[in-house]
């Protein structure tokens, strides 16, 4: 997989930087085994099909938008989930949550009227 070397300025920013690093199936990935453990590149790189450089290119990507943290440990270099990066995109979400479920609410309750609705004609 190819990673433009070019990455426009805005993307350095904040949720920009975050949204634009979890857009890539790859990095969700290593950010799923992160959740669970710490973990170095080649352990990361034995999870997907692309090459050890491509691996380290990712993480780079998701350092640099502060969703992993990489500490050097003799020869290795762990990287763990940094998972308070991603506050901002929550809280961005939140407004959709509660919109969502507003509209979950509502189709509950013109279900549970159709029910009635049929009970009702059914005696």
């Amino acid at each position: 997989m190819y990673l433009a070397s070019y990455v426009p300025a805005w993307l350095h920013d904040g949720m920009d930087a975050v949204l634009h690093a979890l857009a890539d199936e790859s990095r969700r990935t290593m950010l799923e085994v992160l959740k669970d453990h710490p973990a170095t590149v080649t352990e990361l790189a034995e999870l997907l099909p692309i090459a050890r450089p491509g691996v380290s290119r990712h993480l780079r990507v998701l350092r640099e938008a502060g969703l992993v943290e990489v500490e050097q440990d003799a020869q290795w270099r762990i990287y763990r989930l940094r998972p308070e990066a991603m506050a901002e995109v929550d809280a961005w979400l939140s407004d959709y949550r509660a919109l969502w479920q507003h509209r979950m609410n509502a189709l509950h309750t013109e279900v549970a009227r159709g029910r009635s609705t049929r009970r009702r004609s059914n005696r």
